[in-house]
Parts: structure tokens; C-alpha cells; sequence
């Protein structure tokens, strides 16, 4: 599986561009702000139907234009497969495969499996349990459907449950309903930790091994799973727990507040890594993320480094390119500041590739 063909219009900084891509490794290189990220951006919407950076889909529409297009051609499975993205402003997006238009984005989501390593990925150690619960989404989601769709329905039932919470805090009435909300959310919670669990089980090792690999094995962290449905029951957790609920108004404990604890030396990363370290360990994060998506999905994710060299030392360096160069990875994508250092990375890859120079929504190959 890979990306054949990208074709943009009016794509952020893009008013038009088309690019012949290697099936293995494809090189954008170029100084800051000038688009490179975004060539990334245009693959992720290809795969996942949405933006890794921007919350809204105008923000990837090119300033004072009404429009944009991303189209790809996909080699799957030894067939070629068009994928159709065309964002308005104010008007619902339209995506397409082989020119039949779907009625759900989610029936499009695994079809192209695709792994991203980006600075803002940082998130990850830097900000709270929010951004490592949508990076455990982000990974299930793009192989089981289910797991998607019991995510949906866990958001709505929170939402209905908070809103009913300060109902009665404020006129008294609706505790019948709570009960309701409460079986529901216990059985939809239920089904959302087994899976969570199962991937970091899963995960772990994988993690470990990439890390040991990286950092030649010098350094002991982990990565732990941490959910209050571990404890015991859900729903009578939610009964015990009902009047703090009513007293704060919303609903205190559940999946919606689960956590990977990540730490080196028995410590959070946060506090006790290097810039180094911790980027080490969200690039052997993400590697593991592509081995899991490969293992369960029995296909090759799409990988994309975004600046990933940036704050390594060489010796680092060197061990992520043996990983890359390695035939259980498909078709890569990488950026990078610097064109000579990029050159001389894929000098030592010895495997088929293209470089690009990007410089102000312009792309040219080397």
C-alpha cells in the first residue's frame, strides 16, 4: 500500500500542486514556514479525514479563496484507489473514493492506515491526560469500527448525564433518569476500558523495544495504563460517586478520564527527561503505534516524520534511520531544514527514494 499521486488546490499555502511519489521513502526539504509540514497535513486528510493540526477544516483553506481539493492515488492491494477530499467554507465536507462520495467519514477511517510523528506530538509528555487518552483513540480507531462507535455514543451519554447533573442540582428532578444514564454509561465504559487495555498490553513491549533500541538501552522507562475502571464495577463506582457528581455537576470519574503514565527512572518524563529523551520516547511511542496498526490490520501504515531529527544526537540519528530503512516499513515521508544532512541520511539508507525541495508553495525534485 502506498500513495501514488497528490494533487492539491488552494490547500493551505498551495494554490496548486502535483507530486509523482516513491513507494518507499519521499524527502521534502526546505526552511521553515514554507510548506513542507503541510504536504503532510494534505496525506494525513487523505487518510484519516481530517487536519493533525487545525481544529477546523477553514484553516486549511488557502487565504481568500472559497475552497480546497486533496486528491490521492493509492496503490491497495495491487489496485489503484482515488480518494477525493474537497473542504468549503461553512459548507460540510465531501470526501470520495473512486469517485462514489461516502454518507459516513467514518466508514473511510482504516482504510488507509497512517502514523505521524510531528513536534506538536510533545503534547503528548507536556500537556494532561486528555492528549495521550486521543492518542490511545487515534490508534484503535483505525481498526476497529466498533471502538469508534462506542466512543461516539460514551461522549453523548457524558454529555446527556452533565447536562441532567445540573438540571438537578438546580431544580431537584431527574434522579430516575440518572439511573438510566448511569447502566448505560456503565455498559459503553465497560466495552471502551477492555479495549484500552488490551492495546496497552499490546503496546508495551513494543514500546520498550523501540525505546531500548534508540537509546541503546541506557535509560528505564514505562508506560503504564491507568483507568479508574481498573478498580472494579463501573456502575456501583457511579452510584457511590453520585453526590460528588451533583455537587461538582458533572460526571467525575469514567474512560473520559483515563491515563498513560509515562516515566523514566521512576519518574514522569516531563520533569525528569532531556528535550532528547523525551523525544525519544514519542518517537518509540509512534513506532510501536505503526506496529500495532501493522499487527492488527495486516497492512503498512503510511509513516510520516515531520522534523523528526531535530534534537537528537547523531547516534540517535543513526539508529531511526536502521529502523526506517528496514523492510517491515512501507512508504515514508520526511521533512527537514537541512538539504545536505537529509542527502547524507539517505546516502546511508541505501533504499529507494525521492527528495523534494520545498520553498514557498513550490516543489521541485532534486
Amino acid at each position: 500500500m502506498y500513495l501514488k499521486k497528490l494533487g492539491l488546490v488552494n490547500f493551505k499555502n498551495y494554490s496548486h500542486a502535483e507530486l509523482e511519489l516513491c513507494p518507499k521513502i519521499n524527502c521534502f526539504v526546505g526552511g521553515n514556514g514554507v510548506g513542507k509540514t503541510n504536504l503532510l497535513d494534505a496525506i494525513h486528510y487523505l487518510s484519516l479525514c481530517k487536519s493533525y493540526f487545525n481544529f477546523t477544516d477553514t484553516d486549511s483553506i488557502l487565504y481568500d479563496t472559497g475552497f480546497a481539493v486533496i486528491q490521492g492515488e493509492f496503490d491497495l492491494n495491487d489496485k489503484t484507489e482515488e480518494i477525493y477530499c474537497a473542504l468549503q467554507h461553512d459548507k460540510r465536507k465531501i470526501f470520495k473514493r473512486n469517485k462514489k462520495e461516502y454518507t459516513k467519514l467514518s466508514d473511510h477511517i482504516g482504510l488507509i492506515p497512517l502514523v505521524m510523528i510531528s513536534p506538536m506530538d510533545s503534547a503528548l509528555i507536556l500537556d494532561g491526560g486528555e492528549e495521550r487518552r486521543r492518542f490511545i483513540n487515534h490508534v484503535i480507531i483505525q481498526y476497529d469500527k466498533h471502538y469508534l462507535e462506542m466512543l461516539i455514543k460514551l461522549n453523548r451519554i457524558i454529555a446527556q448525564r452533565n447536562k441532567l447533573l445540573k438540571d438537578i442540582a438546580d431544580h431537584g428532578t431527574g434522579c430516575d433518569t440518572l439511573d438510566v444514564y448511569d447502566l448505560q454509561l456503565a455498559e459503553v465504559g465497560e466495552i471502551i476500558f477492555q479495549k484500552r487495555r488490551e492495546f496497552a498490553e499490546k503496546l508495551v513491549p513494543v514500546f520498550q523495544h523501540y525505546y531500548d533500541f534508540i537509546s541503546g538501552r541506557s535509560e528505564k522507562v514505562e508506560l503504564i495504563y491507568h483507568s479508574q475502571l481498573a478498580d472494579g464495577d463501573y456502575h456501583q463506582h457511579l452510584i457511590k460517586t453520585r453526590e460528588k457528581d451533583m455537587f461538582f455537576r458533572y460526571t467525575t470519574s469514567g474512560p473520559h478520564k483515563d491515563d498513560l503514565v509515562l516515566n523514566l527512572f521512576g519518574h514522569h518524563i516531563r520533569k525528569a527527561g532531556s528535550q532528547g529523551q523525551q523525544k525519544t520516547f514519542l518517537v518509540a511511542l509512534k513506532f510501536a503505534q505503526f506496529d500495532f496498526i501493522r499487527e492488527v490490520s495486516g497492512k503498512l501504515p503510511i509513516l510520516l516524520l515531520d522534523d523528526v531529527f531535530d534534537k537528537f544526537d547523531e547516534g540517535r540519528v543513526k539508529q531511526i534511520i536502521k529502523l526506517v530503512a528496514e523492510q517491515k516499513f512501507g512508504q515514508i515521508f520526511i521533512t527537514h531544514t537541512n538539504t545536505a544532512r537529509m542527502e547524507a541520511v539517505l546516502e546511508n539508507i541505501h533504499v529507494e527514494h525521492k527528495l523534494f525541495k520545498v520553498l514557498n508553495g513550490k516543489i521541485d525534485m532534486i
